[in-house]
């Protein structure tokens, strides 16, 4: 990751990632190890994205929607204005994620190859991925919110999951996770109308 110009590592319950080998293996790169940020659970490496991107070998039941990895670049690209920090989602080298990680995550991406099998090794997925994601590295600042309102899709993120659990749709039920899956590929330019609306039926239920 660092040779395509990422340095931001987060870690979640993992090994010993200082040990002399995990150093050896990171040759060049013990800068990126040592300023890792560790967490517990899932839940907590969440706090200050706005987005999640998980990653999978193949398609699974726990999303209705898989995007390409050539696709995700230009997806940030249109939405620099409105999304602060987003994170990939790697899982462990011998299982990759389970369901349940991939259904909390807001969207989820898929390499394209040739054959199902052999699948990617976990370095090689990071690497494809950065390189994929690289560019974005030349923008003058990527991932800083620029609109004049300063209301990307963290907030209507935050927002729409208050609304549905306003209305009775929980998180947890197919229905809830189905409509965060779409929100998560609202255009910039639409999330100004979304909040809007938003604003309208909060209004509304107001006594």
């Amino acid at each position: 990751m660092k040779t395509m110009g990422f340095f931001n590592l987060r870690l979640i319950d993992p090994c010993n990632y200082l040990d002399a080998q995990a150093m050896m293996m990171a040759h060049g790169s013990h800068d990126v190890l040592k300023s890792a940020e560790v967490f517990d659970d899932f839940q907590s490496a969440l706090i200050g994205l706005d987005l999640v991107i998980c990653t999978t070998a193949k398609e699974r039941s726990a999303k209705h929607e898989y995007h390409s990895s050539r696709e995700i670049l230009s997806f940030l690209q249109n939405r620099s204005d409105r999304l602060g920090n987003v994170g990939i989602l790697f899982g462990t080298e011998e299982s990759g994620l389970p369901n349940k990680l991939i259904l909390e995550s807001d969207m989820a991406m898929t390499i394209p190859m040739a054959s199902g099998y052999p699948s990617l090794n976990l370095a090689q997925s990071v690497m494809i991925t950065t390189y994929e994601l690289s560019p974005l590295n030349h923008l003058e600042k990527p991932g800083t919110p620029i609109s004049k309102s300063g209301e990307g899709w963290g907030t209507l993120k935050k927002q729409t999951e208050e609304l549905l659990i306003g209305a009775g749709i929980t998180s947890g039920t197919p229905l809830y996770h189905r409509i965060m899956e779409r929100m998560a590929t609202v255009g910039a330019n639409d999330i100004p109308l979304f909040l809007s609306v938003i604003s309208r039926i909060a209004k509304d239920r107001d006594p």
